[in-house]
């Protein structure tokens, strides 16, 4: 069969025989490689968050034989937290495929099967776009919608906490004091620590916006450190894309993007601890089809409908329900550049 005359049809979308590439864009996933979050599926579109914080107080000495200090309870709170929905459709017309050669190939036609695998990896990518995007925002404390201006839920206001004010790394400094930046450290690990109280972590993590990034590695206190660990990195493994440890905090260079919306405030860093167990969670809620009613929630779903009339076109539905949260916002701690 000669191969089909398909560079007139608008529906072509294959440019090449030989050089078949599938121009796979940039998704930002970083968080979730890093896996701080902690999934678990709900039965309702709504959750609710339990705090019952452990009471430690001195207790004043009194008489012998003297009524006793009583011992003071904290109460509990609860608050409860509407898990957003996120829902993307597509359409696939049945003159989409007609006539169009299949991928990589010079004469078989597109089949339905391949037009709708390939419709849904895209809408899975925008999909896990979408969930870091959630999830950078309740590691800065403030949960924003796609536009990234419209606030789901600031999680200082929703815990009635106040963040710690904004550290100042002065990197632009040209007569830095000696050891100021390990100093600036030191608080930061000191204030997580004692808002963590003797919760255990593994360590402090700090996603660091590109200009943020480069003055820091620049900075005469922290060149050298840099350059001295970026001559043992061969020897560690899984290391990501521009970061390095100095004083105890594991500085990354955070690469996320999509349109318009930048994920990280180039002249900012946001440190949060790492290895917290129940700090970070992420909560599925079922879909809001028939059949998952009341059921547990998960990841992600997807559905297809069929022109029942005339079959004419395939509608794809996606959809997600996750809300990725920190527990205990206070131990998130946000610095500047200058």
């Amino acid at each position: 069969m000669p191969a089909l005359d398909i560079f007139s049809n608008r529906a072509f979308s294959v440019i090449s025989l030989t050089d078949a590439i599938n121009k796979v864009p940039f998704v930002p996933g970083r968080i979730g490689q890093l896996g701080i979050f902690s999934e678990s599926g709900v039965s309702t579109t709504s959750i609710m968050i339990e705090e019952r914080e452990g009471s430690l107080n001195l207790i004043e000495t009194t008489s012998r034989g003297a009524p006793a200090v009583q011992n003071r309870h904290n109460k509990r709170k609860a608050r409860s937290f509407v898990v957003p929905h996120i829902a993307l459709e597509d359409t696939i017309l049945a003159d989409e495929i007609q006539n169009v050669r299949a991928f990589g190939s010079e004469s078989q036609l597109e089949s339905l099967e391949q037009v709708l695998q390939f419709r849904l990896e895209e809408m899975a990518r925008k999909h896990d776009a979408t969930l870091e995007h959630l999830r950078i925002g309740a590691i800065k404390g403030q949960i924003l919608d796609a536009d990234g201006a419209t606030v789901l839920y600031d999680l200082f206001n929703e815990f009635g906490v106040s963040q710690h004010s904004e550290i100042d790394f002065d990197l632009d400094n040209p007569t830095p004091t000696e050891g100021i930046i390990k100093k600036k450290c030191h608080d930061i690990r000191r204030k997580i620590e004692d808002e963590l109280g003797a919760q255990p972590y593994d360590h402090i993590h700090a996603f660091c916006g590109a200009a943020f990034f480069d003055d820091l590695i620049a900075h005469p206190e922290v060149k050298t450190a840099y350059e001295r660990y970026l001559d043992g990195l061969f020897l560690r493994q899984g290391q990501a894309r521009g970061s390095f440890e100095y004083a105890g905090i594991v500085f990354e260079e955070y690469r996320g993007k999509v349109g318009t919306v930048d994920y990280a405030d180039t002249n900012k860093a946001n440190f949060f601890p790492v290895g917290v167990p129940g700090l970070f969670r992420q909560y599925n809620a079922p879909a809001d089809f028939v059949e998952t009613a009341n059921t547990i929630g998960l990841p992600r779903y997807a559905k297809q409908a069929v022109d029942q009339e005339f079959g004419r076109w395939v509608k794809l539905h996606t959809q997600s329900n996750p809300l990725p949260i920190c527990t205990r916002p206070k131990t998130l701690i946000k610095a500047k550049r200058t």
